[in-house]
């Protein structure tokens, strides 16, 4: 089985009185079902240490890995369809977050990607 190519990154604040414990425990319980259901291949969950990172970044981050985009479109199929059990899941994550933005980064160069022939 080859490596995830594309990485969805979120950064975001917990809520004010959200306790930390308790909302790892919900991303988790959320993003192991995920992929269970074969909808990603890895995830991480961090916190910033000791204050060290680039001005304006939120406290905690998430990475989700995706063998491509086609496995990142299931995953947003499954979510949005607003159905339980998922629903739940991403009810009980969702809820605790604000301040959030995303990004989407890819393994490069891509493992498609053909080299010699470029006419620049």
């Amino acid at each position: 089985m080859r490596g995830p190519d594309d990485v969805d990154h979120a950064w975001f604040n917990l809520k004010e009185d959200v306790p930390d414990l308790q909302f790892a425990e919900a991303a988790r319980a959320y993003l192991e079902h995920l992929k269970e259901d074969g909808q990603l291949v890895a995830y991480r969950i961090a916190r910033c240490k000791l204050d060290l990172a680039p001005p304006n970044l939120r406290e905690w981050h998430i990475t989700l890995d995706f063998l491509g985009l086609g496995q990142l479109a299931q995953a947003f199929t499954a979510v949005s369809q607003r159905t339980d059990p998922i629903e739940s899941f991403y009810q009980a994550v969702n809820s605790k977050v604000c301040d959030i933005f995303f990004a989407l980064y890819g393994d490069f160069p891509e493992t498609h990607r053909v080299t010699g022939q470029e006419k620049f």
